[in-house]
């Protein structure tokens, strides 16, 4: 008797539709087909011992298995319930009329229980694409799955609960969840503040154009001025996320096997901070079996390196594709998938291998050669594409002691969305840009138009600076931004003169 079952495999941040098929025959022997990995080819053990617990069985027949389309990689253990209640019902065991109706995935238990799986949105949306009544799925992975509209989502513990679903003798509760409800009552400032933070005006200037704009930015200072402090609270600042952009972040951290939210839905932009020791790899994306790398679980997000020039260098080179492009292209021999990495990039780093700037007052003072032996750790390239510089000095005692808070994230926020609406309305008709530092060279000429005063001071930071074309680009980038903040349509000279001073790595002589 032959049996279809439906499923589905994931590839990049999509799921494909997978039909198991279900063949048994006189003989014995147990043949799965269709490029199945270790982890699927191993599923028949672990479907065995599910049966025998749940007093079902394996009949001695001649099983073939084949997971349709046969030239697309099978991966991963949630394929396990899908091929058991094909073998009851290709045997007898069970009657499942309503079979066609339902996309099922679930990696089993020995005892017959679920267990979680990865990328469970993906499928979700596939099934509700392709038109299927519902989905079932291990119990966990319930609320995930409900936030997809349109789609009955069964949540179960125990592959009983399928049999005895199918054959009617249970009826299940379809997961319901309230999407706008649920999405808009997460949409709280984080707890990280900046009234918390003492001084440092110049700096938190800095992060408001960072984030009104979308530009990526580099603090240098010594130890203790508070990098780290500020970095964290750039989210607090940053629009709220749309519907649209949580649902594309959820699918990347499905995905990924790091979706920890009770709710299901990922509604406050990703922090993603790595340890300097990160692989290239495990920062861009990869591996045997390509999975989502730190810059696309930061999508939507900042992604912060802190202490940047400690980062081995071929990580961060690998970088410099997915900074324009914001995706990453992952190629194998036999197939390539894409992943999103629009992120915001924070970085930190000391000015010196001692931590301090060439200031002979402190003991720990390195030399100019060394601070630039140290500095030529981070190549120019890569540089280039991080729109503003800041060095951030030491807090004095007068300031830390002050009691005053300083001004909170919400007000802030507030001036930052005033920007972000602007540029929404200006990149209405563009498909793929929603802020300032998306646009390209095309956008920049319309959108970044200069008089003959901005002009020239332009023109005289690139000649005494020795800018490189991009760095050109970035100014008039920065300099668009901090005229939205001021709600003025055109940008002005001492908006460029601004956004010029926020290039301090280009300067000779900045040490």
């Amino acid at each position: 008797m032959l049996t279809k079952v439906f499923a589905a495999a994931i590839y990049g941040i999509h799921a494909h539709p997978v039909t198991i098929e279900v063949n048994v025959d006189k003989g014995i022997g147990y043949h799965l087909v269709g490029l199945p990995d270790k982890a699927v080819s191993e599923s028949n053990y672990r479907i065995t011992a599910a049966l025998q617990n749940v007093n079902y069985r394996l009949p001695g027949k001649k099983y073939i298995i084949n997971m349709a389309p046969a030239d697309l990689r099978k991966e991963g253990s949630a394929y396990d319930l899908p091929i058991a209640i094909g073998i009851l019902h290709a045997t007898g065991q069970i009657k499942a009329d309503q079979l066609q109706n339902y996309l099922i995935m679930g990696e089993l238990s020995l005892d017959g229980g679920l267990q979680p799986i990865k990328g469970t949105l993906p499928i979700a949306l596939k099934a509700q694409e392709l038109g299927f009544e519902g989905i079932i799925l291990p119990a966990q992975n319930a609320k995930e799955a409900a936030i997809v509209k349109g789609l009955k989502v069964y949540g179960v513990e125990n592959i009983l609960d399928v049999i005895r679903f199918f054959e009617g003798q249970e009826e299940l509760e379809p997961e319901e969840i309230d999407l706008d409800d649920l999405f808009y009552k997460q949409l709280a400032v984080p707890e990280f503040d900046f009234a918390d933070v003492k001084g440092q005006e110049t700096v938190k200037r800095c992060l408001e154009i960072a984030a009104a704009g979308g530009h990526n930015i580099i603090m240098i200072g010594p130890p203790g001025s508070g990098k780290t402090m500020l970095a964290k609270r750039i989210s607090g600042i940053l629009p709220p996320m749309e519907l649209e952009e949580a649902l594309e972040t959820t699918k990347i951290h499905s995905v990924a096997g790091k979706l920890k939210t009770e709710t299901g839905i990922i509604s406050q932009r990703p922090f993603r901070s790595p340890h300097h020791t990160i692989s290239d790899v495990a920062l861009v994306g990869g591996g045997s079996y390509p999975q989502p790398g730190e810059i696309s679980l930061a999508h939507n997000g900042v992604l912060f390196l802190d202490e940047l020039p400690e980062f081995k260098r071929s990580v961060l080179e690998v970088m410099r594709q997915p900074l324009e492009d914001r995706e990453v292209n992952i190629s194998r021999a036999r197939f390539s998938v894409t992943y999103p990495a629009s992120f915001m990039l924070v970085a930190s780093m000391n000015p010196s291998p001692s931590g301090y700037f060439n200031d002979g007052d402190h003991k720990m003072t390195s030399s100019p050669a060394e601070m630039q032996r140290y500095l030529s750790k981070i190549s120019g390239p890569l540089l280039d594409r991080i729109d503003i510089h800041v060095e951030v000095n030491p807090v004095p005692f007068d300031k830390l002691s002050d009691e005053r808070r300083g001004e909170p994230s919400h007000i802030i926020r507030k001036r930052v969305m005033a920007a972000r609406k602007i540029q929404t309305e200006r990149f209405v008709h563009h498909k793929k840009i929603h802020y300032n530092a998306q646009m390209n060279s095309k956008e920049i000429r319309e959108y970044c138009r200069l008089d003959t005063p901005s002009l020239n001071l332009l023109k005289n930071a690139m000649e005494k600076l020795n800018l490189s074309a991009r760095a050109y680009d970035r100014i008039l980038k920065v300099a668009r931004t901090i005229a939205d903040l001021e709600q003025m349509p055109n940008i002005e000279s001492h908006h460029i003169g601004e956004a010029i001073q926020y290039r301090s790595l280009d300067r000779d002589g900045w040490i």
